[in-house]
């Protein structure tokens, strides 16, 4: 991992996210994508490319992007489109959004799916969620373009929590191992319910 510097601690705490999710049952082959704010703007950021499943990403697979890099996408290793539309718009608008990780979980998804998706607080795991999460309803599909990256930075507001409406969830953090717990409880959460 020479060449890497000062991300050395953040592509190892990274690619061991997208490694325990795998154990955990709690991705989907190549579809989900995490992604952790290199600078202090949040405009660079390590994100997973394309293609390689959560079980096997390493620290070094990890893909250095500027949120403002206008030819991202038509680079050779251009990273996942849609990954690419929503990490990059949110960590360009929301700086304090350091972690980003969207995933299409067992439960959660189910949960978004609903037409009432609203979280009650019956037991410690969904109180936790209690008033801390939003939901988007305005899903239509694909994010690709900076529009919709740029509408979810907006539904996300203030919380770290937004359950995309027939889609998944998205749990933005102060750090990785924050944005994994949240995201790990979150679906258990949907799980009681």
């Amino acid at each position: 991992m020479s060449g890497h510097g000062e991300d050395h601690e953040l592509r190892a705490d990274l690619a061991a996210a997208f490694r325990w999710f795998a154990r955990l049952g709690m991705h989907e082959s190549v579809a989900n994508h995490f992604s952790v704010a290199t600078s202090p703007d949040g405009r660079r950021f390590l994100m997973n490319p394309r293609g390689i499943h959560f079980a096997r990403v390493r620290a070094s697979d990890l893909m250095l992007l500027d949120a403002d890099g206008p030819d991202t996408l038509r680079r050779s290793d251009a990273p996942d489109p849609t990954a690419w539309y929503i990490h990059g718009r949110l960590h360009r608008r929301v700086p304090r959004a350091r972690c980003v990780m969207h995933l299409h979980p067992r439960f959660a998804t189910a949960l978004a799916a609903l037409a009432d998706s609203r979280m009650p607080p019956i037991d410690q795991n969904t109180m936790r969620f209690f008033e801390r999460m939003v939901i988007d309803e305005g899903f239509g599909g694909m994010a690709l373009s900076d529009e919709e990256g740029d509408r979810l930075a907006g539904v996300l507001g203030d919380a770290r929590v937004l359950l995309m409406g027939n889609h998944g969830v998205l749990v933005a953090g102060p750090s990785i191992a924050a944005t994994f717990d949240d995201l790990y409880y979150f679906e258990r959460a949907c799980e009681t319910l």
